[in-house]
């Protein structure tokens, strides 16, 4: 299912609610697998539909307990060890794509 922003294809968006309920967009940048559990990348989108230049989100990928759905949720990561070890990953797999600052 394709959808449309602005005439736009946007394959790669996200749309995930926040704590008030809004939606907000993301776009997906990669799922990285660290110690049997996978997280996504996610940049967030300003309301142009533009890039963000900030900082990445990086939440856990959390499979529905329900087996027949096949819906998956994404949780906040509040180890600090694990988001760094996921966001090293991330750059070395893309340190010719983006210029990392730290």
């Amino acid at each position: 299912m394709d959808e449309n922003y602005d005439g736009e294809e946007l394959d790669n968006i996200v749309v995930l609610n926040d704590e008030d309920g809004n939606e907000v967009q993301f776009e997906f940048l990669d799922l990285v697998e660290l110690d049997d559990e996978e997280y996504v990348i996610l940049l967030p989108m300003t309301a142009e539909g533009e890039e963000d230049e900030g900082e990445v989100v990086i939440l856990k990928v959390e499979d529905s307990d329900d087996e027949e759905a096949e819906e998956e949720s994404y949780v906040s990561v509040e180890d600090e060890e694990v988001l760094n070890k996921v966001f090293e990953i991330f750059k070395e797999k893309f340190k010719d794509d983006f210029d990392f600052v730290d």
